[in-house]
């Protein structure tokens, strides 16, 4: 290739990383994977609105950020609603949803009870329902993207965390529908299943017993191709997440893209 050509490559390249004016919400960005995109998304010209319900802190990383912070809780449609609306608001309009908010508590599939399964799937799968609602609304005139956060444990099940999985199983279902219905109005809607360290990861493992944890971390250096553990939220998934919400992806919708150093491959 030459040299001409190589510059070009490289100036189309950078721009599929350049959310310069795009306006994009961001659930769940009071912890974890949420926070990293909250700091990393307005580093590449992203205006960037937060939304949890954690406001003492989602406000802090937020403002250290130069992001703007709205309380939300994604279980109710009266606060979502208001929510986008303030958001919108703030940034004059809105073209990219990236849905994280969710919890994942553990307990074995009989443990389960009716009111741990409500509430997660509450969170979880009622939470991208109306969260992806209230997108669409914003969305439907001139076109966007929607990511939803799955798991593999959506697409394999998960021992221990049962109504986890089924909700992102949920969720997977569900994107699949949305991308079919919203992207006649040039929306698309996709799913990222990420394996990243993150502080819930942190309360996953310290629920296990010492012979648990030692099972665990092997099984992960076995399975993991690409480094033996999970990967790390700016280096791995940030990237990821500029591109789907970035220009380059507009003909990508209804995908899962399965961000796990290999690990579903090695089920």
């Amino acid at each position: 290739m030459r040299g001409k050509d190589c510059r070009r490559l490289g100036s189309e390249t950078e721009s599929m990383s350049d959310l310069t004016g795009r306006r994009i919400i961001v659930t769940g960005g009071a912890s974890g994977m949420g926070a990293g995109l909250v700091r990393a998304l307005p580093e590449m010209g992203a205006s960037v609105v937060s939304l949890d319900v954690e406001e003492s802190v989602g406000g802090k990383i937020a403002a250290e950020a130069g992001a703007t912070f709205v309380r939300c809780d994604v279980s109710d449609e009266q606060s979502v609603t208001a929510a986008f609306d303030a958001a919108v608001d703030v940034m004059g309009g809105l073209d990219v949803l990236v849905h994280l908010a969710g919890i994942a508590p553990t307990a074995t599939a009989i443990e389960t009870d009716a009111d741990l399964w409500d509430r997660v799937m509450r969170i979880n799968a009622r939470g991208t329902f109306l969260t992806n609602q209230a997108a669409f609304r914003h969305l439907k005139g001139h076109g966007g993207r929607i990511i939803d956060f799955a798991s593999g444990a959506g697409m394999n099940g998960y021992p221990r965390k049962g109504a986890y999985a089924a909700s992102k199983g949920a969720v997977l279902a569900w994107v699949r529908t949305c991308a079919v219905e919203w992207g006649p109005f040039g929306i698309s809607v996709n799913a990222v299943s990420p394996m990243i360290w993150t502080p819930m990861y942190d309360k996953t493992r310290s629920e296990m017993t010492p012979e648990q944890l030692s099972a665990h971390d092997e099984m992960m250096a076995r399975t993991i191709p690409m480094g033996g553990r999970l990967g790390d939220v700016r280096k791995d998934l940030v990237p990821v997440i500029a591109f789907l919400a970035g220009e380059g992806s507009g003909f990508m919708t209804g995908q899962t893209f399965v961000v796990d150093g290999g690990r579903i491959m090695t089920r």
